[in-house]
């Protein structure tokens, strides 16, 4: 060891021979030393014992004199006397030690305890006499004395051991000791007049409850049912005291079902419960809950079912007050309990019970505000208040009282900060029900002019052209878009009107206006609507010449598919010559302008070259897609050959990454007029490739139709519109091709490097 650490171990391998620790614990307990014991001392004569006693006393004395507060030692010098039958020696010591801690409960019993070892019963009287004078509230010491008195069958001194006892008040346990007393040896009046006694000193409800049951075990139900009374008597109707007498009323109520009187039992439960606060009183519900099940009937054990459920709702608001969803079922199940009632056909009295309860529970849910003024927190609030004026006005015909509500809740909305248009929308429908248009109006115009809203403005222009009040509408409608004219819907909705009223004039001016604003939210929505509606009217022409307009102003490869469909398709006639010939054949089916099929081809053809001079490649793959279906639709074979060459193939495309500085490869769309235009040799070289490509496959589809093929190019089409007839035809056109491509390598390197790629992928 160095410096007095722990060795340094330099040999870590595990020993040869291993010790178990069944071992060292062997080993441990064969080298213990055996504890010191002394050695036994025969007594032979009288000399040696009185020699004896009289060291022991002599130890005896010197313990208690080094310490003289110490029980133990008292009590361990007067066993020892008692052990020696020295009985006067050992009450004497007693006796001093009662001198030095006369409170002392285990000396008191180890005295008694030693005069009944020897039979001296007298003494071991006298001395519980003597402990409960001077330890009165030392419940042991009774308990002792009166066990004492009954096994020596001194019955009348254990009864007057315990009325000693009672003076002093002691602990319900006392009392029911001395009930039991009495009854084991049937003294039953005796026991109720203790029981009497035992009330007047604890009024408390268990002992009512008790004394209520000894007297039902009795057979004396009157008795039992007397002394019940007298407890409710006792605590009266105060809401406190019968929320304290719950147990009493639940026993009394159980004493009644096992005496079969079912009615008293429902009356004293009915009792309890109205006065006690459903929040308190769960268990006196369960009770009740459960005696319904057994005796009532289907009304009742409903009755008791909702009485519990609003227990269960006021313990969850109790937690938290503004669990909004909590205040909807409560109040929901308030109104079906009214309307249980209602269906029943019982008297105004429980209506107008049932009625309270439903307005108590909507006036304690409105009243918790939510905090701050974010309206995420009041969306749930307010539909409280929407409820509630509801009820008034459609179950209780409270007409005054909702409009009230309304009122009401319309000033606690901070309407700076937020409002709610259904708030508003419904106060005016419920005047309007109330045939009070005028106050409906005035509703709606204070709710715009202090906070606009998007929905305020569509529910009273709804209000107003459902009263067929158009040119309130129309003042309205300008409101509105004077509040919000990038509003496309508003301005749509504001043209269908006027249309409605065959106004066409204003409906045009309208979509003109709308047209015109700068700032517009949807503005296709807003054209589409336009054209729509010169297409329902017949004008073609007009028609036309939106289009026109909105491609100037977006050119959207959409825009051109609907003008080319919209070219191909029929119209109505003009409203004109429609109203002419509906005068004079009103049942025949309208009849429509046809289309013109050239004119649509004329204006997919100008999309086409658009979307190109505009390098929009997807887009112009849309349109062709449009356009080839249209084609197969009005158009010939030829038509459709020729939008099938239009369209593009995929192919791979090479090029440097600006940010990394290699070569990546992409897929990218190649258009034959495209390549045309911009590479003409590497086109014609693309079209001999694809001739070649024909005629390979036109020799495998001739060997038969297992042979496979690849598919052809489509997007280039050769110029000959003949296949190769020969073999020897082909072979010249292919030196030419090869002949072309030596010649014209170093100027179209990349475009070579690309038709290779595509000869590769068709392949």
């Amino acid at each position: 060891m160095q410096d007095g650490r722990a060795p340094r171990i330099k040999n870590r391998a595990p020993a040869a021979i291993q010790i178990t620790a069944e071992q060292l614990l062997r080993e441990a307990q064969e080298r213990q030393e055996t504890a010191f014991r002394a050695p036994k001392q025969r007594v032979e004569d009288f000399e040696e014992l009185h020699e004896y006693r009289g060291r022991k006393r002599k130890e005896f004395e010197e313990r208690i004199r080094r310490t003289r507060g110490s029980i133990k030692e008292w009590l361990q010098y007067a066993n020892w006397e008692a052990s020696q039958n020295e009985f006067a020696r050992s009450r004497s010591i007693f006796e001093r030690a009662l001198d030095v801690d006369p409170r002392s409960v285990q000396l008191w019993l180890s005295y008694t305890e030693m005069e009944l070892k020897s039979r001296n019963v007298q003494h071991a009287r006298n001395l519980f006499d003597r402990a409960v004078t001077l330890l009165p509230r030392v419940d042991q010491l009774w308990y002792k004395y009166v066990y004492l008195e009954e096994l020596l069958q001194n019955v009348p001194g254990a009864r007057q051991v315990f009325e000693r006892w009672m003076k002093w008040e002691p602990d319900d346990k006392a009392w029911q000791a001395y009930v039991k007393l009495e009854e084991r040896y049937q003294e039953l009046d005796r026991a109720s007049a203790i029981y009497e006694r035992w009330v007047a000193v604890r009024p408390e409800p268990r002992v009512w409850v008790k004394w209520g049951k000894f007297e039902e075990d009795r057979g004396r139900v009157d008795k039992a049912r007397e002394v019940f009374q007298t407890a409710l008597e006792f605590y009266g109707d105060d809401e406190e005291q019968v929320e304290k007498a719950q147990a009493v009323f639940g026993a009394f109520a159980k004493m009644e079902t096992r005496a079969k009187e079912f009615e008293r039992a429902r009356v004293i439960y009915k009792f309890a419960l109205s006065r006690i606060p459903r929040s308190k009183s769960a268990g006196l519900y369960a009770s009740y809950t459960k005696f319904e099940k057994q005796h009532g009937t289907r009304s009742t054990l409903e009755n008791t079912v909702l009485g519990k459920r609003r227990i269960q709702y006021e313990e969850e608001i109790s937690h938290d007050g503004r669990n909004y969803d909590t205040w909807f079922d409560y109040a929901r199940l308030e109104e079906d309990a009214y309307l249980d009632v209602k269906e029943e056909g019982a008297a105004q009295e429980e209506l107008d019970t049932a009625v309270g309860r439903v307005r108590e529970v909507y006036e304690r849910a409105v009243a918790q505000v939510p905090p701050g003024d974010q309206k995420r927190h009041w969306t749930r609030y307010i539909f409280l208040w929407l409820d509630y004026a509801l009820f008034e006005e459609i179950e209780t015909k409270d007409y005054p009282r909702s409009r009230q509500i309304y009122q009401t809740a319309i000033q606690l909305v901070p309407h700076k900060q937020f409002t709610f248009a259904k708030l508003w929308l419904m106060f005016a429908k419920f005047e309007v029900r109330r045939l009070d248009l005028p106050a409906a109006r005035k509703i709606l115009g204070t709710a715009i002019g202090k906070c606009p809203k998007e929905a305020l403005f569509k529910g009273y222009i709804d209000l107003e052209i459902e009263l067929r009040e158009f040119d309130r509408a129309r003042t309205l409608y300008e409101k509105y878009l004077e509040f919000d004219p990038s509003n496309s819907p508003a301005w749509i909705k504001f043209a269908e009107l006027e249309a409605q009223l065959q106004d066409f004039a204003r409906t045009r001016a309208i979509f003109e206006l709308a047209v015109s604003q700068s700032p517009l939210s949807m503005p296709e929505l807003l054209w589409k609507a336009y054209i729509d509606f010169e297409t329902e009217e017949g004008e073609r022409e007009a028609a036309r010449s939106l289009y026109e307009r909105l491609i100037a102003l977006s050119g959207h490869v959409k825009v051109w598919i609907s003008y080319a469909l919209f070219e191909a398709e029929p119209i109505p006639l003009p409203r004109a010559e429609r109203d002419e010939e509906e005068e004079e054949d009103e049942e025949e089916e309208r009849k429509m302008v046809p289309g013109d099929p050239a004119l649509a081809r004329q204006v997919f053809e100008r999309g086409y070259k658009d979307l190109k001079s505009k390098g929009l490649k997807s887009e112009r793959v849309a349109l062709l897609e449009v356009w080839k279906t249209f084609e197969e639709t009005h158009g010939s074979p030829e038509d459709v050959k020729k939008v099938e060459g239009m369209k593009p193939i995929v192919t791979k495309k090479r090029f440097v990454d600006q940010e990394t500085g290699q070569m990546v490869e992409d897929w990218d769309l190649v258009f034959a007029d495209d390549e045309r235009e911009s590479n003409p040799t590497t086109f014609k070289f693309l079209q001999m490739a694809h001739a070649w490509k024909q005629a390979q496959h036109s020799q495998t589809r001739a060997a038969g139709p297992a042979a496979g093929g690849s598919s052809l190019f489509s997007g280039f089409t050769a110029p000959t519109t003949t296949a190769i007839a020969t073999e020897e035809e082909k072979e010249e056109r292919e030196k030419e091709e090869k002949d072309e491509k030596m010649n014209e390598k170093e100027e179209a390197g990349e475009q070579s490097d690309v038709a290779s790629s595509h000869g590769d992928d068709s392949d």
